[in-house]
């Protein structure tokens, strides 16, 4: 009979710590950063305090949010373009050693190239501009996904690979029943890396863009605050996009544990 674990307010004992521990430490920098600046008297135009940043952000939380929904979309997109792109070129990979001896190195070199360096020459190649921002960001988040799937997909047990052929499965049953699910840690791995290298290449690519209007993102907001000199609204927008990312994170942290939860090592809660 297994013993049930304890649980305050919906939640098991030991995840608590994980929660507090973080939120009691951003609390303390946050107040030695308010300290700082009244004590030392910085100018807002240098280093704005905490409260200044929030106070910003709640005056000119229209502007912002309809900027973070920009940048959220992008990030999202180009998320979901590298999956499906990343899975199927894994897939080829992992049916023939050809195809990824053939077309590895390009993914490579699409990681090696700094976004930052070949931006400029895709919004001007792309008529659309939201279509170049989503190539950009497409192009910082698909190698992981490609990358840790290649290996998911290669590093099956060969004992169950041998009891699927002697019965009989075919190449696509093998792929399905067996590769697919062996490479779902490796894949959702990647996946957590390539969220956030998403929403960096968007931001990447908007700085270079530099497009203003209703269309633009934070990084808009970030350089036209720059401009203006109102910094706190810079460290306003800086803040939406540092909590967007931990939020991407911390999501698919959690889809990851809800899919891997009942039967794979990394996310079974280890017998103390």
């Amino acid at each position: 009979m297994t013993k049930r674990e304890p649980r305050v307010l919906g939640f098991s004992a030991d995840v608590w710590p994980r929660i507090l521990a973080p939120l009691m430490m951003g609390m303390l920098l946050l107040g030695g950063w308010e300290f700082a600046v009244r004590h030392f008297q910085i100018p807002y135009y240098l280093l704005p305090g905490p409260l200044l940043i929030a106070e910003t952000l709640v005056k000119d939380w229209p502007s912002l949010s309809a900027a973070l929904m920009v940048t959220l979309r992008i990030t999202i997109l180009a998320l979901l373009v590298a999956v499906t792109a990343g899975v199927s070129l894994a897939v080829l990979f992992s049916q023939s050693k050809w195809i990824e001896m053939t077309f590895l190195p390009y993914a490579v070199m699409l990681q090696v190239t700094p976004v930052v360096a070949i931006a400029p020459l895709i919004i001007i190649w792309v008529d659309n501009v939201q279509a170049s921002l989503l190539i950009c960001a497409w192009i910082v988040a698909f190698f992981p996904i490609v990358s840790n799937t290649t290996i998911g997909l290669s590093s099956t047990d060969r004992n169950l690979l041998d009891l699927f052929r002697l019965y009989g499965a075919t190449r696509w049953q093998t792929l399905l029943m067996l590769r697919l699910p062996a490479a779902l840690p490796f894949f959702l791995a990647g996946l957590r890396i390539s969220g956030g290298l998403a929403l960096i290449g968007a931001i990447v690519a908007e700085f270079v863009a530099g497009t203003g209007g209703t269309s633009s993102g934070l990084a808009y907001r970030i350089l036209e605050s720059g401009y203006q000199l109102q910094i706190p609204r810079m460290f306003a927008a800086l803040a939406l996009i540092s909590l967007s990312g931990v939020v991407i994170f911390l999501t698919l942290s959690t889809v990851s544990h809800l899919l891997l939860r009942r039967w794979h090592e990394s996310a079974l809660r280890m017998d103390r």
